[in-house]
């Protein structure tokens, strides 16, 4: 009985993934193995990368559709009629349903990654202070900014704690209000360390 399987394939399979380990992509039946990262070359910034009081205009914008938010509430398993009933919605301070505040801080973090921690942190340690002084609506369009609050080296020297200040605006309404903010806090690689 054969299993479709032959000793030809074995020496394949290893040169492709000598290949991709070199920097090609790895075809496979799925789709395609994204290349190595090149570690030197990361999309995000290193601790030393960082200055306190600089803010990072992030350029990528986000329009929240309703399905967003439909699924957002499923995947967390949050039933509040605000943001999933129209009718009883439409009798509340909003007359809308809104989209979940949480969904809104996720988003912003999300958008700030590739400009400021993609690949370059160890974890993020906390998110603090968090408001929402303005709902989100369906359809709304979001930009997210960066200032770095605070940087201290971690005391062996080899990392870095790093604090931004996020704030996120709905920059299709006339006034762009201020829809969310909160610190976000990541323990940052330094460059020499990063392996």
């Amino acid at each position: 009985m054969s299993s479709g399987w032959s000793p030809g394939e074995n020496s394949t399979l290893r040169r492709a993934i000598r290949d991709h380990a070199s920097g090609a992509s790895l075809y496979f039946s799925g789709g395609v193995l994204p290349r190595p990262r090149d570690h030197s070359r990361m999309p995000g910034r290193y601790y030393e990368e960082f200055e306190v009081g600089e803010t990072i205009e992030h350029e990528k914008r986000r329009t929240v559709s309703e399905a967003d938010n439909q699924r957002f509430c499923d995947a967390t398993m949050n039933q509040q009629p605000l943001h999933l009933d129209a009718e009883f919605a439409a009798d509340t301070q909003f007359g809308e349903r809104i989209v979940n505040g949480l969904l809104t801080m996720s988003l912003a973090v999300g958008i700030t990654i590739p400009e400021t921690t993609d690949g370059t942190i160890v974890a993020n340690l906390s998110y603090d202070d968090v408001e929402h002084p303005a709902p989100v609506f369906h359809g709304d369009t979001v930009r997210v900014q960066s200032t770095i609050a605070d940087k201290r080296e971690t005391s062996d020297g080899e990392r870095g704690v790093v604090t931004f200040h996020v704030e996120v605006f709905a920059v299709n309404r006339e006034d762009e209000p201020l829809v969310c903010e909160f610190d976000r806090t990541v323990l940052s690689l330094k460059r020499e360390h990063a392996a």
